[in-house]
């Protein structure tokens, strides 16, 4: 008896069956729906009035689409002025009544009004003195102690007003974080530039303490080179009078206000706003200098906003900046 080849033997058992003969796949009709594919988008050569980046995308349905990364110009434009501001807040203004070395009614009141600007958007730092608590510059040759050492003891006093100040604004739900010019890992993050812009970014506050972290410089040259380092517009300038006057109010009660000033008019009159280090500062780099008075309910907001409020120092129209006709000898 001839016996075929095994080649051509199958098993009806399914297992038997070669992998792609049990797994073949199987077409089911589906019902049929009617589709219309949408219209394709055409490229028109049209502007936008809020926008000058480019043509836009426009559909058949009059929908206007903006290119990426220009969205930006469909958001209506804020009303304030300011997009990001330093915030210098003196030891003497936390102070309060000097009843006690820090008010808490003084921290709170900037807390309340640092939130309400916030909201809108406006990224806020924050450089704290420490003249409510020690002063170097007072302080140095008493018992001994160096200017040196009294500056770092006047540093860590200004890393205990930015812990205060971050308890109280955190106690009313803003995020904050203190950065501090020497590392004080257990209670503070070190300053760290792209870490604190990326902070602003992301909505919170930031306080900068410890000044520079080196002698002889003030908190005010401290506020100075964080606004120039963190690209922001203003430094305010937060005291206990309402400005800059052209003569000493509490000695002469006529004395007037000033509305604005030239970074000229506070080097050569010798104004007492900011020491010449600071000054010096903002106006190479074109920084422009915001004095009020912190004690006033409601003008740490408008000053941060851009509102009218206390004495505008900056360069005067055909002023030219420092850094423009700066001779550099050899």
């Amino acid at each position: 008896m001839a016996i075929s080849s095994p080649s051509l033997l199958v098993s009806s058992h399914p297992s038997s069956l070669p992998l792609f003969s049990r797994f073949e796949p199987k077409l089911i009709a589906m019902p049929s729906f009617p589709f219309t594919s949408p219209p394709p988008l055409r490229l028109l050569p049209i502007r936008s009035s809020t926008s000058q980046a480019g043509p836009l995308f426009q559909d058949p349905n009059n929908r206007t689409l903006f290119p990426f990364g220009d969205e930006k110009h469909s958001m209506p434009t804020p009303s304030h002025r300011w997009q990001r501001v330093l915030l210098k807040v003196s030891g003497e203004a936390l102070a309060g009544d000097h009843k006690e070395n820090i008010d808490p009614k003084i921290t709170m009141a900037i807390a309340r009004e640092v939130a309400s600007v916030t909201r809108l958007g406006i990224e806020v730092a924050i450089v704290v003195g420490g003249g409510n608590i020690f002063r170097g510059a007072s302080w140095a040759g008493c018992s001994g102690l160096d200017r040196s050492s009294a500056d770092y003891i006047g540093m860590l006093a200004t890393v205990m007003n930015a812990i205060f100040l971050q308890a109280t604004m955190e106690s009313i739900g803003i995020p904050t974080r203190v950065q501090t010019a020497f590392r004080m890992s257990e209670v503070a993050e070190p300053y760290i530039r792209r870490r604190a812009v990326r902070h602003l970014e992301k909505g919170r506050v930031v306080i900068f303490a410890a000044g520079t972290g080196n002698p002889f410089f003030t908190t005010d040259t401290a506020a100075a080179l964080r606004c120039a380092e963190i690209n922001a517009e203003v430094v305010l300038k937060a005291t206990n009078v309402d400005g800059v006057y052209d003569e000493d109010p509490k000695i002469n009660p006529n004395a007037r206000l000033l509305d604005n000033l030239s970074y000229l008019d506070v080097t050569t009159k010798d104004l007492s706003v900011m020491d010449m280090t600071a000054i010096t500062l903002c106006q190479e780099n074109n920084i422009p200098v915001v004095v009020f008075n912190i004690n006033k309910p409601g003008n740490i907001a408008k000053a941060i906003i851009g509102e009218r409020v206390g004495t505008l120092i900056g360069a005067k129209e055909n002023e030219p900046l420092r850094s423009e006709h700066a001779v550099v000898s050899d």
